[in-house]
């Protein structure tokens, strides 16, 4: 035995009595013994493993769930409602409803045009003025929508809002994504129309002053020199990219000189006939705020299809725009870099859309990601990790290093830059004071943060009396592994030896394996009237017989609670299926077998 396992030796030596006992002197003795009924509990951390050879084991059976420290988020699958409050001195974000990612960039950028923000909260809005608090506000129009959205945007407790209420006004299909630079200029030019029916004249014209520039198209003919400006205003400038490193060769390319020959000669009146003749733009006043459109997603005459130029484009966060100006200027043109919009992907029809926006009361920026929030630190504009995404174009060009005060970016679709002048007026004393929102729009805002706060706490509620529970049946269950441990001495079952050796009898005189115990401690028994066949005339089988015992397993998992008797024990050996025993017992030439009590049956 010096080379067998330690759970075959105790085994073996658990069912050496077999040899010298004959079944009818079988005591209880022998069955606890070869069970191992007696065996004292093992003392917890004696253990790494629950012991095979020792059913009164409890050692790795599952109980430092129970028995280890408790956490409390394994009682409950409720999200802790405060991961939903509104940090301090943040932001809130915008909830993507699907493919809506474009949009929440935009209106972030236009929460933080402090000025149109004001404009907005001048808006009547009679709906919102006179409002039953009883029930939930519905604004309707575009403009209260805004009101409503930015001024939550502003107070409210959420960590991020949902915006489906502007985004269904605006007819928006929310699983298309739409593009960005068209959606920016409708919606600029619907808010205008908005404005422009207001009772107060004073808003009538705020985008105009807010975004609106002017330039013209000026054509000269070559024969006589003739010059036909045609007027225009602008809401954005949009800049070619291709073939350029930087925003000025890109500005420089848009007012860049035209020539008009050929199929495309100019008809000039004075000469009354088609001239050769030369086009170019000229700026004559531009916006507080100027928006730069980098046009990244250009048609793709070969595939009949929209592309994006991944080209990297290195921009100034401050802007000199005089050079670029027709006549004099009074000092007007130093612009200041407000927002990047970041385009992140390869492709023109997927991807996603953030925005870098810096703040006009602390100049420190941003980046909004939907409904995350990120504050960049040392009030810098740190693109970073945008530049890393989507890497499966096919060339690619290195990263241009970017002299001080430079950024390069190749997601960048959108450039807006703020007025020096406007800058100062916004950041002066009066306007550090962060634009107040409305009485009748506070009270609403008030509301949603009152129902917020209620929902919190009844999440509260559910979490802990969730909490609650698991604690207490954490305290019942090791109670009750408290008194698993039988006590040493003690039997665990009685068993009736009379009964045991009944059994052992008659598997000796019946067949094996015709039928299975219905109960522990031996693993077969005869039907009645199969038995015989001379086995009891023959020395050498019982022997044999009483030794297949002994390759049974010991009861697993024997547990004896204390005041607890006739329990029975896990049974040795699985029960065959009941099919199986059924084929069997209807085998040709032989009779079903009939039931018979096991040890503890009758």
């Amino acid at each position: 035995m010096s080379g067998m396992a330690p759970r075959l030796q105790l085994e073996k030596a658990a069912w050496r009595w077999v040899e010298l006992v004959r079944p009818e002197d079988i005591r209880r003795e022998h069955i606890e013994l070869a069970y191992r009924v007696n065996i004292a509990a093992c003392k917890r951390g004696a253990c790494r493993r629950n012991c095979k050879g020792n059913p009164n084991c409890l050692v790795g059976i599952g109980e430092h769930a129970w028995l280890g420290e408790i956490d409390e988020n394994a009682f409950h699958n409720i999200d802790d409602p405060n991961s939903e409050r509104r940090d301090k001195n943040t932001f809130v974000g915008l909830t993507n409803l699907g493919a809506t990612c474009y949009v929440n960039t935009f209106l972030q950028v236009w929460f933080h045009n402090l000025e149109l923000r004001r404009t907005l909260y001048l808006c009547q809005n009679s709906r919102a003025e006179e409002h039953n608090m009883d029930s939930d506000y519905e604004p309707q129009s575009i403009c209260e929508h805004l009101q409503y959205l930015f001024a939550l945007l502003q107070n409210s407790n959420r960590r991020y809002i949902d915006p489906s209420g502007l985004v269904k006004a605006l007819g928006l299909d929310t699983g298309q994504q739409q593009d960005a630079q068209e959606f920016s200029k409708l919606f600029l030019s619907l808010l205008e129309d908005t404005l422009s029916k207001q009772k107060n004249p004073t808003l009538h014209n705020v985008i105009q002053q807010q975004f609106c520039g002017q330039f013209s198209y000026v054509t000269v003919c070559n024969q006589c020199g003739r010059a036909s400006p045609l007027p225009s205003r602008f809401y954005e400038l949009e800049l070619n990219i291709q073939g350029h490193k930087n925003l000025t060769e890109c500005v420089t390319e848009f007012l860049k000189e035209e020539k008009l020959d050929g199929d495309n000669r100019y008809f000039c009146e004075s000469c009354q006939s088609k001239q050769n003749a030369t086009r170019r733009i000229k700026l004559h006043s531009l916006p507080r705020t100027l928006n730069l459109q980098l046009m990244r997603f250009v048609f793709d005459r070969q595939t009949g299809h929209k592309k994006k130029l991944n080209t990297f484009i290195s921009f100034p966060e401050q802007l000199d725009m005089g050079p670029f100006l027709e006549g004099k200027q009074d000092g007007k043109c130093v612009y200041e870099l407000s927002a990047v919009l970041i385009h992140r992907g390869v492709s023109a029809y997927s991807g996603h859309y953030i925005a870098h926006v810096r703040d006009a009361r602390t100049s420190d920026w941003y980046k909004f990601n939907d409904e995350e929030i990120e504050k960049m630190e040392g009030k810098k504009l740190q693109l970073g990790i945008e530049e890393d995404i989507a890497e499966t174009v096919k060339s690619q060009a290195r990263k241009p290093k970017c002299s001080k005060g430079y950024h390069c970016s190749r997601n960048a679709y959108m450039l807006v830059y703020k007025c020096q002048e406007e800058e100062e007026e916004e950041n002066s004393e009066s306007a550090k004071t962060n634009v107040e929102v409305p009485a009748f729009l506070q009270r609403l805002v008030d509301r949603d943060n009152r129902k917020f706060e209620e929902w919190c706490c009844e999440m509260s509620d559910m979490r802990k009396q969730s909490v609650d529970k698991g604690k207490a049946k954490h305290e019942e269950v090791k109670e009750l592994y408290e008194l698993l441990p039988a006590e040493d001495g003690r039997p665990a079952v009685r068993v009736s030896a009379s009964r045991v050796a009944e059994e052992v009898a008659g598997r000796l005189h019946g067949h094996q394996g015709d039928r299975q115990l219905q109960l522990p401690v031996l693993a077969r028994q005869a039907a009645p009237g199969q038995g015989g066949r001379g086995q009891e005339d023959l020395p050498g089988r019982r022997p044999a017989a009483l030794r297949a015992l002994r390759g049974r397993p010991p009861a697993r998992r024997l547990v004896a609670v204390r005041g607890v008797r006739g329990a029975a024990l896990p049974g040795a050996a699985a029960k065959e299926p009941a099919q199986r025993r059924l084929q069997r017992s209807h085998q040709p030439g032989q009779r079903p077998a009939q039931k018979r009590g096991g040890i503890l049956g009758g």
